[in-house]
């Protein structure tokens, strides 16, 4: 299945000039989310992770039911002051200012295998502020993966992981 099909495109959104990739649409359809779900645990499986992290917040929802599908662990990388109980945060660089992930300090075994998956790659600051935070708490970050990667953004290029995403769109 093609997942573009499934995949909406909202012009300015966040604000003007932006065209948002939107994929609430493969959400609603079981046939293109279980598409979504197989193909990523294709990409994945042979990777052979301990755990899947999921970036705040669509990241989750990939990350969730792919951790089900091969039968290990979830967690969350969050922004700061999110998550309950002792978390060990990452701050990290913006086009203007700085922002900060955390995570649950007793999420990650150390050596534990991580793949990193979001929604969407655009820059990739964010993921890899979340490969960053991982590798500090001890994680030994094999793959990161996402739905969509905006090409043209750069953000592959941040990575310091093999990175993979399931549908490219050029801007």
């Amino acid at each position: 299945m093609d997942l573009r099909d499934h995949i909406r495109t909202v012009p300015d959104f966040p604000k003007p000039g932006i065209l948002f990739y939107d994929i609430s649409t493969i959400l609603a359809s079981a046939d293109a989310w279980k598409a979504c779900v197989a193909q990523l645990k294709e990409i994945i499986e042979p990777i052979k992770p301990d755990l899947l992290i999921g970036i705040e917040s669509r990241g989750f929802l990939p990350a969730a039911p792919l951790a089900l599908e091969l039968g290990i662990g979830f967690t969350m990388v969050r922004k700061k002051g999110k998550l309950p109980g002792q978390t060990i945060g990452h701050e990290y660089e913006l086009e203007y200012g700085t922002d900060t992930v955390e995570i649950q300090a007793d999420a990650i075994e150390k050596g534990q295998r991580v793949v990193i998956l979001d929604d969407l790659l655009a820059t990739g600051g964010t993921m890899r502020a979340a490969i960053d935070l991982a590798t500090k708490v001890g994680a030994d970050v094999a793959a990161c993966a996402c739905i969509i990667e905006l090409e043209g953004l750069g953000g592959r290029d941040e990575m310091n992981a093999p990175c993979h995403s399931l549908v490219q769109y050029e801007v």
